[in-house]
This record gives C-alpha cells, sequence and structure tokens, in this order.
C-alpha cells in the first residue's frame, strides 16, 4: 500500500515517537507536496552514492568559501548541480541515490571543510553551501520524477568539534603539558581530542590530577562552531567525555596500557568495543551518550523530521558498530513506525559497520534491528582479495555460506517483495567496490579489465549494488580526500566505456529479475589460481518465479579458464537446467554465444542430488564454459533471450 499524507499545512513531529519537541527549536515544517511510498522491492535497485559538494555546481550564489582543486575545502557542488544533471544518473541506469548529510556542519577545523556532511551542528537546518530547505525538496521531487528514490545519510553516533576538554583548567583550548620529565614522562595533550580515558577525560594541573575535565563549548560563530542544536543537545552529560578511540592498529598495546593481557582475547577485545562505542572519534568528532533514554528520543526526533520534511525514502547510517545494538532496536523501530505514520510504508535502513568482521556486521541486522548494512567482508574478502589479488573464488563461496549464520533471517517488516513478504536482511546486502572513506578500486589496481570483472559481480549477485560516484568515469584516487575528486573533472562524459557498462548492466538486471530478485545457487568455485583449466572461475545460478540465468566469472587476469577440471579428476560443472537446453549469452557486448547443457563429463550424482531451496528436484545436466580473462557471461534459455539495447525509462513503473 502506498499511503499519502498531504501536506499543506504546518507539520508538527509526531510526539509518540519522543516526550517533548526539541527545545528553542521548531520541529514543524511548511510545504506543499506528497510524502508517500516510492519504494516497490529494494532489492531491484541500483544505488548510487553522490557526495553533494563534488557532484556538481548548479549555483555558484553559494560558493561561498570554494578552493578550487584543494579536496579537503569546499568545491561548490550542491543540490541545484543535481537537479541538472539527473539525466545524466537516469543514463547511467540509477534508480536510488544515496545523498550525503544535508544538515548544517561545523564549517572548518584544522584546514579542512565540513563538505562531507559528518560534523553536525545543527540537526534541523540545513548547510547553507547546498542550498535551502526549498531547494533540498524540489531536488528530491525531481528526482522522484524521473523514478529515483532518495536515501539520505545520517549520524547518530556523534557531534562535530564544538566543545574542548579544558584539561588545564585555563578556559581557553589549547595544548598541555603533562609530567616533570623526571619522574614521569612529559606528555603534550591536545585539549580538542585528548587520548581515551575510562574514566572520563582527566583534568591535571602542575600539581597533579584533579578530577573529571570540564567542557566548554567553542564560540566560533563564523565557523558554525559553537553549542550544537537543538538546545538540548548542547547538554554536557549527553556526551561520554572520554576522549578519542587510540586501540586502532595497536590492539595489542593498548590492552597492555590497560592492563589487559592481549591473549584473553575476549577481554581484550571487550576494551576495544569500550573503546568504540564510548570514544570520541578521531578527529575531535564527540561521542553521544546514547544509552541514554533522552539522547535516544531526541535523537529520533531530528532524524524523523527529514522524513517529511524532504520526502525521503530511506536512510543510511553512519558509525553503526559506534553505538550500542539496543540502541538500533529501539531507533529502527521508531523510525519505521512514524515513516508509516507519513506515509513512507516501505522505509529502508542499511548501516556502515566499518569492519571487515562478517559476524559483526550481520550482528546489526538481528530481529528489530537494521535493514540492511553494507557489505564490508565482502569488499575486503572478494573484491579486494580475489579481483584485485588473485584470491581463489573458493572466498567467495565460503563468505557467502556465512550469510545465513551470520545475517538476520527474518525480515524487519516495512521492506516487503511483490508478494507483501517482509525480505530479510540476507537478500538486502548492500554490495560496494569502494566509498568515501576507502582508496579508489583502481587506485591500486589500475587495471579497467579488473574493474569491469569486479562491476559484473556487484551487478549480478543477491544484493543491491551500489556505485560511488566517479566509478564510472574511472576515478582512482587514493585515500580521503583524494578519493573525493570533483565529478566535474570528467566531463560527465558518458561514453566512457565504464559509464556505458553500468548502463548496461543495469539494463540486463530490469530485463531478467531473476538476476535481481532470485535466489542463488553456487555452481562452481576452484581453490586454483594458476595455469589450471578452470583456475579463476566463479559461476552461480539465479532462479526467480521459474525464470533462471546463470552468471560465470573469471577473476584470473592471464588466461581464459572453463568450467571443468576433468584433467585434475573433477567432472564439469552442474546446473540444473535440463540436458539439451540451449543457452545463450545476454551479457553486454558479448559475442552471443550458445552452449548446450549436456551429460557428457557429468557424475550421475552430481546430476541427481537435491540442490537448495526452490531448485529441490530440478532436472539436472552438465556444462561446458570457456571466459576469456576478466570477462563475464550471463546465459540465458535461448527463448527468453532479448537484445541488449533496452533503454531506461525515464520515470518508475
Amino acid at each position: 500500500m502506498a499511503n499519502v499524507w498531504r501536506i499543506g499545512f504546518t507539520l508538527v513531529v509526531l510526539a509518540a515517537i519522543g516526550a517533548s519537541a526539541c527545545e528553542d527549536r521548531p520541529t514543524e515544517v511548511t510545504s506543499d507536496f506528497e510524502v508517500t511510498s516510492h519504494a516497490a522491492d529494494w532489492r531491484g535497485e541500483v544505488i548510487y552514492q553522490l557526495m553533494v559538494d563534488r557532484f556538481a555546481n548548479g549555483d555558484p550564489n553559494n560558493d561561498h568559501g570554494v578552493v578550487e582543486g584543494d579536496l579537503g575545502r569546499y568545491q561548490g557542488g550542491d543540490w541545484q548541480g543535481v537537479i541538472d544533471h539527473v539525466d545524466y544518473l537516469v543514463d547511467l541506469g540509477v534508480t536510488t541515490v544515496w545523498i550525503s548529510p544535508v544538515v548544517r556542519n561545523v564549517e572548518s577545523d584544522a584546514g579542512f571543510d565540513g563538505y562531507h556532511g559528518y560534523w553536525t551542528q545543527d540537526f534541523l537546518d540545513v548547510n547553507p553551501h547546498f542550498g535551502d530547505v526549498a531547494k533540498l525538496r524540489e531536488m528530491v521531487q525531481v528526482l522522484h520524477a524521473h523514478g529515483i528514490l532518495v536515501i539520505l545519510d545520517i549520524v547518530t553516533n556523534h557531534v562535530g568539534q564544538v566543545f574542548y576538554y579544558d584539561i588545564n583548567k585555563n578556559g581557553r583550548p589549547d595544548d598541555s603539558v603533562q609530567g616533570s620529565g623526571t619522574t614521569s614522562p612529559v606528555l603534550r595533550v591536545g585539549e580538542y581530542d585528548p587520548d581515551f580515558d575510562i574514566r572520563g577525560v582527566q583534568a591535571f594541573t602542575s600539581l597533579g590530577g584533579s578530577g573529571p575535565a570540564p567542557i566548554d563549548w567553542v564560540r566560533i560563530p563564523s565557523l558554525n562552531r559553537g553549542p550544537p542544536e537543538p538546545a538540548e543537545f548542547a547538554n554536557p552529560e549527553w556526551y561520554w567525555r572520554r576522549g578519542r578511540v587510540t586501540v586502532w592498529g595497536r590492539e595489542a598495546d593498548a590492552c597492555r596500557d590497560a592492563g589487559i593481557d592481549p591473549a584473553d582475547w575476549d577481554a581484550c577485545y571487550a576494551y576495544v568495543r569500550i573503546q568504540e562505542v564510548t570514544g570520541d572519534f578521531p578527529g575531535g568528532l564527540k561521542d553521544l551518550r546514547t544509552d541514554l533514554p533522552e539522547v535516544r528520543e531526541a535523537l529520533i526526533r531530528v532524524m524523523t523530521h527529514w522524513i517529511d520534511a524532504a520526502d525521503i525514502d530511506g536512510f543510511r547510517i553512519d558509525t553503526v558498530k559506534h553505538v550500542e545494538h539496543d540502541f538500533w532496536i529501539q531507533f529502527a523501530t521508531a523510525v519505521r513506525e512514524y515513516a508509516y505514520q507519513v506515509g513512507k510504508d516501505r522505509f529502508f535502513m542499511f548501516g556502515e559497520v566499518f569492519d571487515g568482521a562478517d559476524w559483526l556486521l550481520g550482528s546489526y541486522t538481528q530481529p528489530g534491528m537494521l535493514d540492511s548494512v553494507f557489505y564490508f567482508s565482502q569488499k575486503f574478502q572478494v573484491y579486494d582479495a580475489v579481483f584485485k589479488y588473485g584470491a581463489p573464488t573458493t572466498e567467495i563461496e565460503a563468505l557467502w555460506a556465512e550469510r545465513r549464520e551470520n545475517y538476520g533471517s527474518v525480515g524487519q517488516g516495512a521492506v516487503v517483495d511483490a508478494d507483501g513478504r517482509a525480505i530479510p536482511p540476507q537478500e538486502l546486502l548492500v554490495n560496494f567496490l569502494d566509498n568515501h572513506d576507502v582508496p579508489r578500486f583502481l587506485y591500486d589496481q589500475p587495471s579497467r579489465a579488473h574493474l569491469h570483472a569486479a562491476l559484473s559481480l556487484l551487478f549480478l549477485e543477491d544484493g543491491m549494488p551500489c556505485i560511488y560516484y566517479g566509478t564510472e568515469q574511472g576515478f582512482a584516487g587514493g585515500n580521503d580526500p583524494g578519493n573525493r575528486e570533483p565529478l566535474w573533472w570528467s566531463g560527465y562524459d558518458r561514453t566512457h566505456p565504464t559509464y556505458q557498462l553500468i548502463s548496461r548492466l543495469s539494463a540486463v538486471r530490469r530485463r531478467y529479475p531473476e538476476l535481481s530478485f532470485g535466489t542463488l545457487r553456487i555452481a562452481w568455485s576452484t581453490p586454483r589460481t594458476g595455469d589450471e583449466a578452470d583456475a579463476g572461475v566463479f559461476a552461480f545460478e539465479r532462479r526467480y518465479h521459474g525464470a533462471r540465468a546463470m552468471v560465470i566469472v573469471n577473476t584470473n587476469a592471464t588466461h581464459a579458464s572453463v568450467t571443468s577440471a576433468e584433467s585434475l579428476g573433477h567432472e564439469r560443472m552442474t546446473t540444473t537446467f535440463a540436458p539439451g537446453t540451449e543457452l545463450i549469452d545476454v551479457y553486454p557486448g558479448s559475442d552471443r554465444s550458445v552452449f548446450t547443457v549436456s551429460t557428457e563429463g557429468c557424475a550421475t550424482v552430481a546430476c541427481t542430488q537435491p540442490v537448495a531451496d526452490d531448485y529441490e528436484g530440478a532436472a539436472c545436466g552438465c556444462l561446458l564454459v570457456d571466459v576469456d580473462p576478466l570477462q563475464t557471461r550471463i546465459l540465458v534459455e535461448r527463448d527468453r533471450a532479448q537484445p541488449d539495447d533496452t533503454p531506461r525509462s525515464s520515470t518508475r513503473d
């Protein structure tokens, strides 16, 4: 159903979500547009991560503070720029845009600007570098009119650097010096970003320690450096005030410093997690006490404000692993209830858990929590290890096998398929090659062929593909801010080979629904990475409402591989297509080769064994398919094959 809330009056944020309205800041918005559910089955979406300041500059009137070419400073992108280039997104095949945070940020800190949106100063006001509220709404309306959903990036873990710890109690932010150099080492402590202390950051004078350090709000209005807004967030008790996380990259030493034996894994890991959850994010981002009921209620109020303020379709949530698990149950439940009441019955929430531990990622998708997370473990173990560095494709199979154990198997209720079934997180993972926090895929793998092979799996596996802006133009920047290049440097070239590939892969997903919605069965993986016949091959089938497709990717960069290792005593690849079936390759730009399923080289036991899910009892044959280095084949039955030039519709069906 698609509830519609017609807003032609002042809308007050629902009191049922929180105990009271935010102090000193009105939470009402005035608008004249429909807030409704634009989403269908989210698994069919192609997500495009768009950093507003770097996508397009449509309005030079808001270019204050721009330093062209200095990637740590504002570059001039804005919401008008997105409006002006919506056709670029449509032609690329994008169906969902994830936009960077819209809230007012600390303007600048230590020579860097808050262009990215993660330094919140005011939760309820917009960033004037991008436009006003009316322009934000206009951008969302234009995207919706072109069949594109909008996901808003939000931050619940922290605010920007808006206060300092007055460690030496001199009433100003500076560096304090501790220790004598004789009986104790001399330490220089920055009062904006001191090291973690589980007692809370401590004050220190020439006579020694003097209890918890007070905090002082920075007041530099020209830089939006001041107490956070709404005013209730300017309560010192709403922050952990333990200083910045110091354990990363030195976990064993950090545990020793805390008097914990690193060999005691459980105790050491628990200490690491205490820092990750209660410490300030490095760079002086002050950690909110999300364990407090009043903080939770306030965060729910300010975040849900943007759903009806701009007709947002979902949230991408930053720094999820830095917030305690039970927060997400309360937050996600309240957001879903609110969204439903204002007409968003399919509101989607996925989180950033920046970690390679698959079990930790999955822990945030358990009942009552998030609909999905970024598949970081896959980024590291598959797209980096296999596609960049040549690890065997058995690594892909091993990781995917963990999904049923680690990720939620029960849908959270709001995200459903065409039949009304709540889709579980296991089927909703957000797949990606790179983003704004890691080097671009091409940074340390300059081969376009490697990129295209990785993109092929990204679009054809289950879950949703997420493209980081600029990937389609071959951008190759390193770590932040090198990976945040202005897109206009590319000239928005729609003839670029990678732009063309993404556009055509998007079309293939639309044309063959099994590639978006189908169950998945792995048909071949291999431990071999050298000169063996099947080295680098990975193959799987996808099935949806009786329609099937088989995908074969060759991750080997040096030679063609086949779906067989008969010389090593292994049979050919088993498939659920019946013997005699003719399959045609519909991969974009392929030679349209035809392959016939047979029983040749196929062990009887392989053909009769039951297979998972709705493949149970299917007919079975064997398939010998050759795939060139770093190439992909998509095989469908001949009578279903269609030309690969179907254009994207400019409106959502």
